[in-house]
């Protein structure tokens, strides 16, 4: 039972919700850039626990089914195509063996996820299967999908044709001005007040330094009330960084472990979806929120995506 792929597209990878409790060993989370469309593609499917979705980006792969199964497509629209004949999103899909999975034109977002109902049969690498490109572990052989790759899925047992989308789903494509919500962070205080309302008033745009690790944002830069020493702390995704330049920086899925630049923020869990699916050229505010609201956002997105599937992550 496997899907054999003949292209792999711009930067295709296995990878689940992150590979946790090793950052102290300098051990990238890695995981999902939109950690909500990889957990509703695995709800959808049926899959129980947090099996590796297909991330692409872009660009979707081309994929031949070497076994009849049942998959969803969610995130991204790009397209997708079953020999040829336009298929739906967001819902289970019974893909016949030898049958072909491929993407036209992307329409909106920039990362597609692909779940097969039993999920991918990759080895578990210090309790995940996401692909750790920087260090060669994790997914398929530790890097990115090629041409005559063959991924192995598993087959499951259960029935999963009567899940559904319940009413209200979240949007996670970004608004033409899009919103971030943030909590401040450990050196916010080293921001002057005017410096403060700059960060929450001006506009932001995504610059074209953005990838896996971090994505850099264009403005007028901020400065620092002082110029203290800080020491390398623990990071995570999601943390705002203020490098001597003044330009923001939002650590990512792949990004390390530790850093030295001024924490400022740290991005709401519930609006990551909206980056990992934003393009450069994107505008973004930055809202101060408190750390309670963060954690209410999140936790009404966990409760809509148990509405699926009572044990969904």
């Amino acid at each position: 039972m496997a899907i054999e792929i003949l292209h792999p597209g711009l930067a295709s990878s296995l990878q689940d919700s992150g590979r946790y409790h090793w950052q102290h060993l300098g051990v990238p989370v890695c995981g999902s850039m939109d950690l909500f469309s990889h957990r509703l593609a695995n709800a959808l499917a049926g899959n129980q626990g947090d099996p590796a979705t297909l991330e692409m980006t872009l660009q979707g792969a081309k994929i031949r089914f070497l076994r009849r199964a049942v998959i969803v497509i969610s995130g991204a629209d790009f397209s997708p195509r079953i020999d040829d004949k336009p298929v739906a999103m967001l819902c289970p899909l019974t893909v016949p063996a030898g049958a072909i999975l491929s993407f036209g034109i992307r329409r909106r977002g920039a990362r597609c996820y692909l779940a097969i109902k039993g999920g991918f049969s990759a080895p578990e690498v210090m309790g995940s299967q996401s692909t750790s490109q920087g260090a060669g572990f994790g997914g398929h052989r530790g890097r990115r999908l090629k041409k005559g790759d063959v991924l192995a899925f598993n087959w499951p047992f259960h029935n999963t044709s009567n899940l559904r989308l319940p009413f209200g789903m979240p949007d996670i494509f970004p608004e033409q001005r899009q919103v971030l919500r943030f909590i401040p962070g450990k050196h916010w205080h080293l921001l002057t007040d005017k410096e403060k309302k700059q960060f929450t008033r001006q506009t932001f745009i995504l610059s074209q330094h953005a990838d896996r690790m971090g994505y850099r944002l264009e403005g007028e830069p901020l400065a620092l009330s002082s110029s203290a020493e800080i020491y390398s702390e623990a990071v995570s995704r999601g943390t705002v960084q203020l490098p001597a330049g003044g330009a923001p920086i939002i650590l990512m899925a792949d990004s390390q472990t530790t850093g030295g630049y001024p924490k400022i923020a740290h991005i709401a869990s519930v609006d990551m979806s909206y980056l990992a699916q934003s393009l450069p050229g994107t505008e973004f505010t930055f809202k101060e929120i408190s750390l309670y609201n963060a954690q209410l956002y999140s936790a009404q997105r966990q409760c809509w995506l148990k509405k699926i599937l009572p044990t969904a992550q």
